[in-house]
């Protein structure tokens, strides 16, 4: 009888959580990740896979995406673009609401193979009828300031601590009938997470409410998502293009700073504003939905490919997409971490020589000249099938993302082809 079900020999094992970088093999056994050593025999195993020049890693945790397929209007098949490119632990950011939680658990969260967790949304009814808002005629979550509800989104909390990790929020005007709702609905996610002792993630953009109360009121462990956005209510400061000095206190309070990369939310320009004052942020969510998945997102190792172009360190890169979600979640003594014992989540990913022009979410343009490709995959010691883009980089999605480019208030001197045509968008 074999030692190990799965030998992953000779490569470059990144383990933040137990300060490992070295090369080293990886043995799966039932399940959990049985060995982390040197010269581990492959004899010892029922298959071995030979990972030389490859990068060992956790599984991939995304702290922002959206899994509930076929419910509402933006949700993907999570199996497909999260855990075949890697992520073996996704975090829905409010798609369900406690009127329609347990919908998504029956029908989201036990259907995929993917550890599928979830923030809830304060809005009763989640994202169930609401798009990315702006367009006019959609109704947003928050058209009513009666969908804002901290009873029922605290007692659904209660009752699904297993899944459920923190409350969302997005604060938006074109989703809260013109921002009339706004400030209310986010007094009351400040009180529902307050009272679950739970992290609120905050989606900033296009709103009434000020920087000062919306930053002003977030406490430790609260995630600030979008953080790379360049339209109303970016961390950079449009005077001096530095990081705005609220933001800086706001990080200092100890919020977490999520990329939360989207439709609409990473702008080459603020990130690399953002790099000249030293500023990268904690975790790399991709807030894949129906409109990203394909472009300009796609997945979370092309998060990362963005971040390593920027200058990024690997090493932080790689705990930008591991053991930080964990720790933002609470769940760091679970996953994020290749530690002896623990549930077998392992990614492979290899850096490919490339040359590129890869987009932003406005369709500004950087040449790149390596990408992060997942190349095996591991949930809960089950070796899964990865997957790819349809196109990588999407001419479609480029063509269509660069008539938002003249919303920004922070963007590079020079539009995008096919920049003119005015817009609003918000995710």
């Amino acid at each position: 009888m074999n030692s190990y079900d799965f030998l992953i020999t000779g490569g470059r094992v990144i383990d933040p959580a137990n300060r490992r970088d070295d090369n080293l093999d990886v043995a799966i056994k039932g399940g959990c990740i049985a060995a982390v050593a040197a010269g581990l025999n492959p004899q010892d195993a029922a298959e071995v896979y030979d990972a030389a020049g490859q990068l060992v890693v956790p599984g991939l945790v995304d702290l922002h995406m959206h899994g509930y397929e076929r419910v509402t209007p933006i949700g993907i098949d999570v199996d497909h673009y999260c855990l075949g490119r890697g992520v073996t632990t996704a975090v829905d950011a409010g798609s369900a609401g406690f009127a329609t939680f347990p919908g998504f658990r029956a029908f989201a969260v036990e259907r995929v193979r993917t550890r599928l967790l979830a923030f809830l949304h304060i809005s009763r009814v989640g994202l169930a009828f609401a798009g990315l808002g702006g367009d006019g005629e959609t109704p947003g979550e928050l058209e009513s300031p009666r969908f804002a509800n901290v009873d029922g989104c605290v007692q659904c909390i209660e009752e699904n601590r297993d899944v459920v990790i923190g409350v969302k929020i997005r604060l938006s005007s074109s989703i809260a009938d013109n921002g009339r709702n706004e400030a209310e609905a986010y007094r009351k996610a400040l009180e529902a997470s307050a009272e679950v002792k739970l992290p609120l993630m905050v989606h900033y953009n296009f709103s009434t409410v000020p920087m000062d109360e919306c930053l002003g009121q977030l406490r430790r462990g609260d995630i600030l998502t979008h953080c790379f956005h360049g339209f109303p209510n970016t961390i950079i400061n449009p005077e001096t293009r530095a990081i705005d000095a609220r933001v800086r206190q706001a990080r200092q309070t100890g919020v977490i700073m999520d990329v939360g990369h989207g439709q609409g939310s990473f702008n080459w320009t603020v990130a690399q504003l953002a790099r000249a004052d030293g500023f990268w942020p904690d975790s790399l969510g991709s807030d894949l939905h129906s409109g990203t998945c394909e472009g300009p997102a796609y997945d979370v190792p092309t998060v990362m490919t963005r971040l390593l172009h920027l200058g990024m360190p690997l090493v932080d890169v790689i705990r930008a997409a591991t053991l930080a979600p964990a720790k933002a979640i609470g769940w760091d003594d679970r996953i994020g971490t290749l530690g002896v014992g623990r549930e077998a989540d392992v990614t492979i990913l290899s850096l490919e020589e490339v040359d590129i022009d890869l987009e932003d979410c406005q369709s500004q343009l950087r040449r790149i000249t390596q990408r992060v490709v997942p190349r095996a995959v591991w949930r809960a010691g089950q070796r899964v099938q990865t997957t790819s883009p349809e196109a990588f980089p999407n001419p479609k999605t480029i063509e269509a993302q660069a008539r938002w480019w003249s919303r920004l208030i922070i963007r590079d001197e020079e539009p995008p082809a096919g920049a003119a045509v005015e817009g609003s968008i918000c995710s």
